[in-house]
């Protein structure tokens, strides 16, 4: 067998990828999920902190300032249960997102070796390490974001929730999209949505890559450079993508349930991704782009440390059982 044949084996088959992978995401998920619904928030409140109460139309729109004082705020207003508001669809999304990012991206590198013909030392495809790591990350970055938009769009929808719920159920939300919105309305913002992914995951996977092995051979937290490898790709790669991300949010709670939303001041924004950014613009200034920017980065580093660490250790361990199953049927 070829060094490229021997290290593809390593990495495990495609069940193992998939199996790790989703729980990898799942874990991940329900460590940071309330993060995610304190990002949403943020991201969803259009009002400026920095003008007058008297000037601002709330509309009993709640005011949320900072990470802890929205942590607190929720829990005091909605119960701790609100801070794992929209789980369910999230959990969904996130075991089926890891599992098809890991293995579209393990499938998108065999693909790249076959088609470049392996490096001299066997280690991967002629390819630069980066430009393969970018590639086959914006891949599955891509792939994933579209196969499961409508579970992430569901999510944003109910932990942008108050008390007034919008959906009293995850099929009844599914019924209602459907009925007063159409297949389309599982998709709003999905052009935002992937102009983020491709870059953020193609930069994810070049830098977690080319920081893995140098890390590695740290004494680091967990044991080794895994999760820190994680933690520093993602907080690069979520700054310079953070505006769409917002974008995208902003305009999946767009249609008839727009106003009925713990912010129920939210504006309605013209078609497309550029148009809505030149709103937010116009009315909140730069800054209007970056709400929830320190949430995120709290919530990214975690996230991806959870999910990296996790998945490396699940994939070990389902190839090591499997070679242990395998030893066991051919002493017998």
């Amino acid at each position: 067998m070829s060094n490229t044949g021997q290290r593809l084996q390593d990495e495990g088959s495609r069940l193992q990828v998939v199996t790790a992978g989703a729980v990898a995401g799942l874990i991940s998920r329900f460590v940071i999920a309330p993060l995610d619904v304190v990002k949403i928030r943020l991201q969803l409140q259009s009002h400026s902190l920095s003008d007058p109460l008297s000037q601002v139309d709330l509309r009993g729109s709640p005011i949320y300032k900072g990470t802890l004082r929205t942590l607190k705020h929720i829990v005091e207003n909605e119960g701790v249960t609100g801070l794992w508001k929209g789980n369910v669809p999230a959990e969904l999304m996130y075991v089926s997102y890891a599992a098809i990012q890991f293995t579209m991206y393990r499938s998108t590198t065999m693909f790249l070796h076959r088609a470049f013909g392996p490096s001299h030392d066997g280690a991967g495809s002629r390819l630069p390490k980066a430009a393969e790591s970018f590639i086959s990350g914006a891949t599955a970055g891509a792939t994933a974001t579209a196969t499961t938009y409508p579970l992430d769009l569901l999510r944003t929808r109910f932990a942008a929730q108050g008390n007034d719920r919008v959906y009293t159920s995850l099929a009844r939300a599914v019924r209602e999209i459907h009925r007063d919105e159409g297949a389309r309305g599982f998709f709003r913002g999905l052009a935002p949505g992937l102009a983020q992914i491709v870059p953020f995951m193609g930069l994810f996977f070049a830098i977690y890559e080319g920081t893995r092995q140098p890390l590695s051979e740290l004494r680091l937290p967990f044991g080794s450079g895994d999760a820190t490898a994680g933690m520093v790709a993602s907080i690069v790669a979520k700054t310079g993508v953070f505006p769409l991300d917002l974008v995208r949010k902003r305009i999946q709670v767009q249609g008839p349930t727009r106003s009925r939303y713990v912010h129920k001041n939210i504006p309605e924004y013209a078609p497309g991704t550029l148009r809505t950014i030149r709103q937010i613009l116009r009315r909140e200034g730069i800054r209007g782009l970056y709400r929830g920017l320190t949430v995120s980065l709290f919530k990214a580093a975690p996230a991806s440390a959870v999910t990296m660490w996790t998945y490396e250790r699940a994939l070990n361990f389902l190839i090591s059982y499997d070679g242990v199953e395998k030893e066991k049927e051919t002493g017998a």
